[in-house]
């Protein structure tokens, strides 16, 4: 069952993989430079990166797309997603039998599908509220020791730095 989740998930991820892969023959000939000198550097983490926001509920996107832009190879692509999602899928599947024995332990089957439910969505509100208070940013900085600076910063920093070292 793991396997047929991981393989399908894989593939619907695939699509948007592939969209961007192609929609990146579109693109100027100075963004496709800029995409080529920044794959350089990204290919290298690329496929750790790719298993890990496929085992884990990071938000994909900000990978994947940036991955088709670049060309990525697909193989590559669909064999660190898969093995990411078949983690998630078989962890989730050893949690969730253990999970039931134990509540069938304690409870009726009546009883422990409505405390499943409860501790679901008690377990939802929780990691949310967490998500939503804890500041990612400052996390990071905190776990790396290095001010974070995001993409749209860093290019506004630049200019300005390269505007003053032309006055001077």
């Amino acid at each position: 069952m793991g396997v047929l989740i991981a393989f399908g998930a894989a593939l619907a991820k695939g699509i948007h993989y592939m969209v961007t892969f192609f929609v990146s023959g579109r693109l100027s000939q100075k963004r496709q430079a800029k995409l080529n000198n920044d794959a350089a550097i990204v290919k290298r983490w690329a496929l750790p990166l790719l298993y890990l926001v496929a085992a884990t509920p990071l938000p994909d996107e900000p990978v994947v797309i940036p991955l088709g832009l670049m060309k990525y190879s697909p193989l590559k692509f669909f064999g660190a997603y898969f093995l990411g999602k078949l983690t998630i899928a078989i962890a989730g599947a050893f949690l969730g039998n253990f999970a039931g024995d134990f509540l069938l332990n304690w409870f009726t089957p009546e009883q422990s599908f409505i405390v499943s439910i409860v501790v679901s969505v008690l377990l939802t509100v929780v990691i949310t509220l967490i998500l939503l208070k804890v500041d990612l940013k400052k996390l990071a900085e905190k776990c790396f020791h290095r001010k974070i600076i995001p993409n749209g910063e860093q290019e506004k920093t630049k200019i300005a730095n390269e505007e003053t070292n032309r006055d001077e």
